[in-house]
């Protein structure tokens, strides 16, 4: 918070502790004078009341956050048909669930790596959620080429054998290069020659491309990041967090 909004916050205080209307106060108007017997007003009435400062940037930050959070409830509702439902992205968990969960997530992302077994908790203990898993790889090129294995994996081989590169991609601790990919597909029994070729395939992407521009509609720009039901979360989310939201979400439905 700038120091002028403080004051005028201050300000706003200040006239109603003398009997003024805040809606009435137009410094513009005053004179030289007025303003600075206001300002010294002001300035007494801050150094006798310090924690107004502090109530102030606590009820900014509130209506920042209720702003974003109107935002993002506006962004998931123009997008929610391309989020959910896009054609091309792996879908798991319970295919016919009555709510969907989709998450952005990028395989070199440290906290995509402690939100996978939550995820898992939460479908498992669930059975009626719906995931959705948009690659969108953002930090670097071991993370491009690890989605492009991934996504070029799903295109070739089925989405059996994408589960399981994907839950070995973001377990995987080593460098993501041709020889230690390779070394994955064959310990999963895939056929890795016809997944190297198509991994630089306009297939492959055109996928990566549009699942970023969707991010980019979405104001996405960190992973990972949940889309519940119809609710925007941003960042790590533990399991029995999402639980408490999806129950949230059945009631608000019921």
């Amino acid at each position: 918070m700038t120091p002028f909004t403080r004051t005028a916050t201050a300000a706003a205080a200040a006239l109603a502790l003398l009997g003024a209307p805040a809606q009435a106060f137009d410094i513009s108007a005053m004179s030289d004078a007025e303003r600075e017997a206001f300002g010294e007003q002001v300035r007494e009435y801050i150094l006798a009341n310090p924690e107004l400062i502090l109530e102030a940037v606590d009820l900014l930050e509130e209506r920042q956050q209720q702003a974003e959070a109107a935002r993002d409830d506006v962004l998931v509702a123009d997008n929610l048909e391309e989020l959910q439902n896009d054609g091309y992205s792996w879908v798991g968990g319970n295919p016919d669930g009555d709510i969907t969960l989709v998450e952005f997530m990028d395989y070199r992302c440290g906290y995509c790596r402690r939100a996978a077994p939550e995820v898992e908790k939460l479908l498992e203990s669930d059975g009626n959620i719906r995931l959705v898993i948009k690659e969108f790889p953002i930090l670097g090129e071991a993370s491009v080429l690890s989605s492009r294995f991934a996504v070029a994996t799903k295109q070739v081989a089925g989405d059996d054998a994408y589960k399981q590169v994907h839950d070995a991609l973001i377990a995987f601790g080593g460098e993501p290069n041709e020889v230690a990919l390779r070394r994955l597909a064959e310990g999963l029994s895939l056929d890795a020659d016809p997944i190297f070729a198509r991994m630089d395939s306009e297939e492959v992407t055109a996928e990566l491309r549009q699942t970023r521009e969707l991010a980019q509609k979405m104001a996405i720009s960190g992973t990972p990041t949940f889309v519940l039901g119809t609710e925007l979360l941003r960042g790590y989310l533990p399991a029995d967090q999402m639980e408490i939201m999806v129950a949230e979400i059945r009631e608000k439905q019921s």
